[in-house]
């Protein structure tokens, strides 16, 4: 028998705020975490506006000498982790470490760290390049560092697949719990990629909006009007324990984790199928392995990124896999305000997911001025709205074709 899956505690680095709480609050009144970038030189970039945290305080969680041995990346993740496990009520004395993991997701990993340290290089030459420069940079040193702050001796590593990163991170964390490997497990995703390297490489893709004069209005996913995506950045954290644990310690708990699943679309590097088939399996595969039908569904936290082709397969996807049903759900997009965060969005809206559910509370989709011509589903634009909701997906799709659908239901 596999064992049930909850979410006890979580935590969030976001644009619109550095906790959960206010980033929830935030998306609720329709605030946009957009701006111009004014920590780098933006001459010459056909994107001058982006989605960054600010006002983080990471010294408040971390001494200052590990802060310097740090990219933002892991910065991030270890304050958004403290603050999920700080939330769960965790008790490291209660706990043992052999039955306790981190799985995080992230696209890119300490590409700040990679561009600094390449000009130290080419200024001061390579003695004087960092020690630290390789763990700082590498990809699986967020759950690294997360294992040893809290001394979680059980599985233990990062899954890469772009912006399905942390959605499949927490689908691997799931089933680690659920087939008896782990009691809890820390996971989610953050990203801090908005360095000017990568944003030329996304600007020469033509992949972002260039909408740089209406930073609040750029992004705008389902919107006619849209013109790509806006790059954001952040953590998002979540505690998944054994239903068992939970109960044992008298936890929260927000909600359950009772189904996932994940395809590919073995057809483009950067575009979804046309017909949105690869995320529709995955979300029928979701909802085979929850036993859920899906007139049960009442809410989708879409991937929604505010890019042509990817909004408007992800319709067509929800249609094929809800049938007239689609037009009884609440669909939003949580980028609409806080722009894609790559490989730490499924964290980020799995949070946010797991919060609508528990508040009863669901964020409006801002920017759908006029909807596209086939996007004509309830993205719920006029403003946050109350909402029972029984069972919840969050979708997450990257590059490279992957797809991810992650279900929640109320716990009772």
């Amino acid at each position: 028998m596999k064992t049930r899956v909850v979410i006890t505690g979580m935590g969030a680095i976001t644009p619109l705020g550095n906790s959960l709480e206010e980033t929830w609050e935030k998306l609720l009144a329709g605030k946009s975490g957009v701006a111009q970038i004014t920590a780098f030189d933006t001459e010459g970039l056909a994107t001058t506006i982006g989605a960054r945290v600010a006002n983080f305080e990471p010294e408040l969680y971390i001494d200052k000498k590990a802060l310097r041995r740090m990219d933002p990346n892991q910065r991030y993740t270890i304050v958004a982790s403290q603050m999920a496990y700080d939330d769960a009520g965790l008790d490291k004395a209660d706990l043992d470490p052999d039955r306790c993991g981190v799985v995080f997701g992230t696209g890119i990993g300490g590409i700040q760290t990679l561009e600094d340290q390449y000009q130290t290089l080419l200024d001061r030459g390579p003695r004087r390049v960092s020690p630290f420069f390789i763990p700082m940079m590498i990809i699986d040193m967020c759950a690294g560092m997360t294992a040893m702050r809290f001394s979680f001796r059980g599985p233990n590593y990062t899954t890469v697949s772009a912006c399905a990163s942390s959605a499949h991170a927490i689908l691997d964390s799931f089933r680690i719990i659920q087939r008896g490997d782990a009691d809890v497990m820390i996971t989610g995703g953050s990203e801090a990629a908005m360095t000017k390297l990568s944003m030329a490489g996304f600007c020469s893709a033509k992949a972002m909006t260039t909408r740089n004069d209406e930073p609040e209005k750029a992004s705008r996913p389902f919107d006619r009007d849209r013109d790509g995506f806006v790059m954001g950045e952040g953590a998002g954290i979540l505690i998944l324990e054994s239903l068992e644990s939970a109960k044992a310690r008298g936890a929260r708990i927000y909600a359950e984790v009772v189904g996932a699943g994940m395809t590919c679309d073995a057809y483009h590097m950067t575009a979804p199928l046309p017909d949105g088939a690869g995320a529709a399996k995955a979300m029928l595969l979701a909802l085979k392995d929850a036993g859920v039908d899906p007139d049960t569904v009442d809410y989708i936290n879409t991937h929604g990124t505010s890019t042509g082709h990817g909004d408007l397969s992800e319709v067509k996807a929800l249609k094929t896999v809800f049938g007239e049903h689609v037009y009884k759900l609440a669909v939003n997009s949580t980028k609409s305000m806080l722009g894609h965060l790559l490989g730490a969005a499924g964290g980020v809206e799995t949070t946010v997911l797991a919060m609508s559910i528990h508040t009863g509370k669901v964020h409006p989709t801002i920017n759908l001025d006029n909807p596209d011509e086939g996007c004509d589903l309830d993205f719920v634009p006029e403003g946050a709205r109350e909402l029972k909701i029984r069972h919840g997906i969050t979708n997450s799709f990257g590059f490279g074709g992957h797809n991810v659908s992650i279900i929640l239901a109320a716990h009772h």
